[in-house]
């Protein structure tokens, strides 16, 4: 695998137009599949190629049980300075209700290690509106995650997804439906809360302290070009091209055996393009920069936009500031179908 990928990471390498990283990720399952050598070595593949911002944030996304002291000691030695640790919830109900692999204690004791290894840039996941959860326990949930010292949370609503143990045991009854009058009462004390204890909330699912926004999730949310490497990994040039590799292991490294890229990719309409700004500026602080949008997109399309916007804006569900398009706040939740009947289709 450490082989194919260094193969795609030569083959790509003037995919990307801005040579300086301020980010670099190791997503998916990375932990289980490299060693940290392995992702030491990526890294110094990487250098071969490009160069590093000064304060380049290199992040590795984590299960707890991934975490044990030998691999964060091995971790500490390399670049890696950020940790994205998939904590779900630290309630034993929870963690087995979505088939976890780690227990609550190993929730709460990964993040203690990677701290004692000098790991302050951490970023964990959360989960509200599981039936097995109430908003005490929520509460319960966010007072750890503060005493922790956790500096960036992304936060979700439980999806029920087809053909998972999930969806099978509420068909049986064994577990209730996520309510969504609940997980929007989570969502909301989640806001309030975490805002109270100095977090900041730039996206609809992340909140972090004054420093900690992720740089790699807000390249997504900015429209910026970013390069992916491995088996499932995605690309996007900044304009109307995007690709992904193959999810087979075997066959992304029998590809590239041969040198030959294991990837698809599609060229992204001007419909496409619209709606990929509308959803993802939306559900940011930052909005949709209207003169973007007017410099972007045809006149068709910008009175389409105009006549959807408008009533909206008298409702007061959208509103414009300094020249962007945002939604307030106490909308939030609602802000994917806000955008999605702004869409063209």
């Amino acid at each position: 695998m450490l082989h194919a990928m260094k193969t795609e990471m030569m083959l790509r390498k003037d995919e990307l137009q801005n040579k300086t990283l301020r980010s670099l990720y190791f997503g998916g399952g990375t932990p289980s599949i490299l060693s940290v050598d392995e992702i030491h070595s990526l890294i110094d593949e990487a250098l071969r190629y490009f160069s590093f911002d000064k304060d380049i944030e290199i992040t590795l996304e984590a299960n707890p049980d991934d975490l044990d002291q030998q691999f964060l000691k091995q971790l500490a030695g390399t670049p890696v300075n950020r940790l994205s640790i998939g904590t779900q919830s630290f309630f034993e109900e929870d963690l087995r209700l979505m088939n976890r692999a780690h227990s609550a204690s190993e929730a709460e004791s990964s993040i203690k290690r990677a701290q004692d290894f000098g790991f302050e840039n951490l970023s964990i996941d959360l989960i509200y509106g599981s039936p097995t959860s109430n908003l005490e326990i929520w509460k319960e949930n966010l007072n750890k995650t503060i005493e922790l010292e956790v500096p960036h949370i992304s936060s979700y609503a439980l999806t029920v997804e087809p053909k998972t143990a999930l969806e099978n045991w509420i068909s049986k009854g064994k577990v209730i439906s996520p309510k969504e009058e609940e997980q929007n009462r989570e969502f909301y004390y989640l806001s309030d809360f975490l805002k109270d204890h100095g977090f900041e909330h730039y996206e609809v699912s992340n909140f972090a302290k004054p420093g900690f926004y992720s740089r790699h999730n807000s390249a997504y949310w900015k429209y910026q070009e970013y390069l992916g490497i491995g088996p499932s990994a995605h690309s996007y040039n900044g304009f109307d091209v995007r690709s992904w590799n193959v999810a087979n292991n075997l066959q992304y490294i029998k590809k590239l055996a041969v040198k030959d890229l294991a990837k698809e990719e599609e060229l992204l309409s001007q419909e496409d393009q619209f709606n990929e700004m509308i959803m993802i500026g939306l559900r940011t602080i930052w909005g949709v920069d209207l003169t973007s949008l007017k410099n972007k997109f045809s006149d068709k399309i910008m009175d389409h936009f105009q006549a959807e916007v408008k009533p909206k804006l008298e409702e007061g569900i959208l509103i414009i500031e300094k020249d962007h398009l945002k939604i307030p706040e106490k909308h939030w939740f609602m802000a994917d179908g806000i955008a999605s009947d702004l869409f063209l289709v």
